[in-house]
């Protein structure tokens, strides 16, 4: 996965293999050395919607987050400043959230953003009828008003910790959306924003085009336009970046440390790295009895080479996953249970929860059933896919076979994961600053209904308990001493077999300047990006609006 930023506007999201970006201004067109031309990114998967939060996959995420803008965001040091809300101030029961608007902004098509659509978009998320996955953030607010038209109002029922990061919610327009399904809006397939960049043009499966909008509060993005292209194979995107038909893209280990190394690489391109925020995993749905029990779930955990992996498939540039957290983080846990490679301890388990070795070297239970079961994965990122095979194998020792299935993206979660039909999943997802919300859209036992993001059906009442205690702690030592509670319950439990964070692996033509790398990555000022005149390759062919 590139790994550009950490996504700040959506707690949690699929991942597959994207580029994360976190769309963050810093001054205008003023401020360009430089205007025109036109970045080419690859992705593999193409977008579901544009309505942002009644998406779980990245692609989604990613391709609209050029279109709009929260209330705040994140900066490149990953803390929170204003965005679409200039300031802002907390009551001192911390009870109530007075966000003081712009006056400025206004959507693409001309009309003002004011107070009423911050209110609108509150209520789209409490609404019931609302088919998303995120709005346990804002049923904590007990209230939310217009005090005027530039500041808008929330009063939460009790201290909620997370409240403030939960307003990097994207602004929607309330002229546009209000009174509409959003399945059925045409803004899922055209959105309408606030944010540096236009919707121009949308070819299901093929690209997305955006282009720069001249009227941003911000001032005018120095790149004239952003184009996706939907390539669902990283090996043609390699050779894509060769012919110079991309301009950002991801690569594969091997990719990096090899085929990125020629002459041609060193002088068009420049190569980050850095630890994503991600992390890969096996989920194992739990509607499947044999997963119901936990030993068997330790056993997988055990019968699965994780530094096998880390080291074979991503070439050493990875880090073993304990859990949902990155590690180097404050609110990770380091002391959790670890579930070691020891196939003996495997089977041990295996044969505690009526599951033995046969003569013919295959695991079956006491009515001599066979333990075989489909993993399936999704199709563009190979690191995962070659990850599958691995552990097929190491699974095979212990007399499972498992059948790997890889499946193009979009039917892979629309099909498939958010229809629960699998048996095991190998998959990602993203870890945002603050953890709290996604650990509890994840793991709490409420969101395990279809369209929600706790796949594989997990329910445990005193993980429960902790991760809603947890979101009304203020006070973050106390946070702290909760959050590793609540990883060492994840450990011991195994809903997941957590198996990596890769290294994130951008590649990008060196005509692109102003980037600058930090620990959340590379595009927290992607306006600020801009190409000398003398350099510029592809010139914008939209007239402007």
């Amino acid at each position: 996965m590139i790994g550009a930023a950490i996504r700040t506007r959506i707690r949690t999201a699929i991942c597959g293999s994207f580029i994360l970006l976190s769309v963050t201004t810093a001054g205008g067109a003023g401020d360009c050395p430089a205007t025109g031309d036109t970045v080419v990114i690859a992705t593999i998967g193409d977008a579901t919607s544009m309505i942002p939060m009644i998406t779980s996959d990245t692609a989604s995420h990613e391709m609209s987050a050029f279109c709009y803008n929260g209330l705040l965001k994140y900066d490149k040091d990953l803390s929170l400043v204003g965005d679409l809300a200039q300031s802002w101030r907390i009551s001192e029961d911390n009870l109530t959230i007075t966000f003081y608007l712009r006056q400025n902004v206004r959507f693409h098509d001309g009309q003002p953003y004011t107070a009423h659509d911050a209110l609108f978009n509150w209520r789209f998320m409490v609404d019931p009828a609302t088919p998303t996955g995120y709005s346990y953030d804002y049923e904590q607010v007990a209230e939310a008003e217009v005090l005027d038209d530039y500041t808008f109002q929330v009063r939460y029922a009790a201290p909620y910790a997370p409240g403030l990061a939960s307003w990097t919610l994207p602004q929607m327009p309330r002229h546009l959306l209000e009174g509409q399904d959003p399945r059925q809006s045409p803004l899922s397939r055209h959105p309408v924003g606030t944010g540096p960049y236009l919707f121009r043009q949308w070819n299901p499966g093929e690209s997305l085009t955006l282009s720069y909008n001249r009227d941003y509060f911000e001032g005018r993005p120095c790149l004239d336009a952003v184009v996706y292209r939907i390539i669902p194979d990283l090996a043609t995107i390699f050779m894509e970046l060769s012919a110079l038909g991309l301009d950002w893209s991801t690569l594969t280990p091997v990719q990096y440390q090899r085929q990125a190394n020629s002459e041609f690489f060193q002088n068009n391109f420049n190569k980050y790295k850095y630890l994503s925020s991600s992390y890969s995993f096996i989920g194992w749905n739990m509607r499947d009895p044999r997963f119901q029990d936990i030993r068997i779930r330790r056993a997988m955990s055990h019968a699965i080479d994780r530094r096998e992996i880390i080291k074979g498939v991503l070439l050493g540039m990875g880090q073993e996953a304990t859990g949902p957290l990155k590690p180097g983080t404050y609110w990770y846990n380091p002391n959790v249970p670890r579930y070691e490679y020891d196939p003996q301890k495997a089977l041990q388990l295996f044969k505690e929860a009526g599951w033995e070795l046969a003569p013919d070297g295959r695991l079956r239970n006491a009515g001599g059933d066979p333990f075989d079961f489909v993993l399936i994965t999704n199709q563009g990122n190979t690191s995962r896919q070659n990850a599958g095979v691995f552990i097929q194998y190491r699974l095979a020792q212990v007399g499972i076979k498992v059948d790997l299935r890889v499946i193009e993206w979009t039917s892979f979660l629309q099909e498939f994961v958010n229809q629960r039909r699998f048996d095991a999943v190998l998959l990602g997802w993203t870890i945002p600053p603050d953890p709290s919300p996604s650990l509890y859209s994840v793991f709490h036992s409420s969101n395990r209904d279809p369209g929600k993001l706790n796949i594989t059906g997990y329910a445990s009442q005193e993980l429960d308990a902790l991760l809603e205690q947890e979101l009304k702690v203020l006070e973050q030592t106390e946070r702290k001493v909760l959050h590793d509670r609540i990883q060492e319950i994840i450990a011991r439990d195994q809903p997941y077999t957590f198996l990596y964070l890769p290294q994130a692996l951008p590649i990008v033509h060196r005509r692109f300047q102003g980037i600058e790398e930090t620990s959340s990555g590379i595009s927290h000022n992607f306006i600020r990006w801009h190409v000398p005149q003398e350099q510029q390759m592809r010139p914008y062919i939209f007239m402007e609006r």
